[in-house]
């Protein structure tokens, strides 16, 4: 088990504003993470720092020992939490245009999945539901073959009946030396599947423990120990 993400008092401000106080942690390889907290407490800024695209205001932040960078992009493949592709291109476009862009992109397992969920590739995308589109940026993010997939809220725009594909298909299409970081507000979905969980409040950790050891030492599921930490 090595470790692919480290980061040591890691803060981002923006002026008087701290998002990111502090942070000390380590993702292992192996692991399925729950990143949770409420609104405004750091999850998306720390998940930009690590994909390259906000400067930490302090701190280091090392993936596989190396600054994030260039090098750093191509083990991470990443699910930002809105859509960011061009949505007057059709699929199968995307398709090969990450195919070119990735040396580590599966394009028959992309195709496999979309045929799952019943998605014609000739279709463009300005033409889909937001859940759908949803769904095709998934497909593309679990198409490769990375050492970490950070995936920010990847069912919260998606009904009920087509969580439990996505799920599957985070599970089925990672190996399993490589770990997932996932933040979603939908613990209760999710839970299920994570072996760890780190609670974020004010730019700080406030709990970073295995799952198993959450249910025997609090007796109780991830989802309620979250009600309670954060009053929800």
């Amino acid at each position: 088990m090595c470790t692919i993400v480290s980061c040591k008092d890691l803060t981002k401000k923006y002026g008087k504003k701290v998002a990111v106080n502090n942070l000390n942690l380590e993702i292992k390889s192996g692991h399925i993470i729950g990143l949770l907290g409420p609104n405004g407490s750091g999850k998306t800024t720390f998940i930009k720092i690590l994909n390259g695209l906000l400067t930490p205001t302090s701190g280091e932040l090392l993936v596989k020992q190396l600054p994030v960078g260039i090098e750093s992009k191509k083990v991470i493949s990443y699910l930002p939490d809105q859509t960011y592709l061009n949505m007057n291109k059709r699929v199968k476009d995307v398709i090969d245009y990450f195919q070119a862009f990735y040396a580590d992109f599966d394009s028959q397992k992309a195709y496999a999945m979309l045929a799952d969920l019943q998605i014609n590739p000739g279709d463009r995308l300005k033409t889909m539901s937001k859940g759908t589109k949803e769904k095709v940026q998934l497909i593309l993010v679990m198409s490769r073959k990375a050492d970490l997939y950070v995936l920010d809220e990847p069912i919260a725009g998606v009904d009920p009946a087509a969580r439990d594909y996505i799920l599957r298909t985070i599970l089925g299409n990672y190996d399993s030396s490589a770990s997932i970081l996932i933040s979603t507000h939908l613990i209760s979905d999710i839970e299920n599947i994570l072996d760890q969980v780190i609670f974020i409040k004010n730019g700080e950790i406030c709990l970073d423990k295995s799952v198993d050891d959450i249910r025997m030492e609090e007796n109780k599921s991830v989802d309620a120990l979250f009600r309670e930490v954060f009053k929800c």
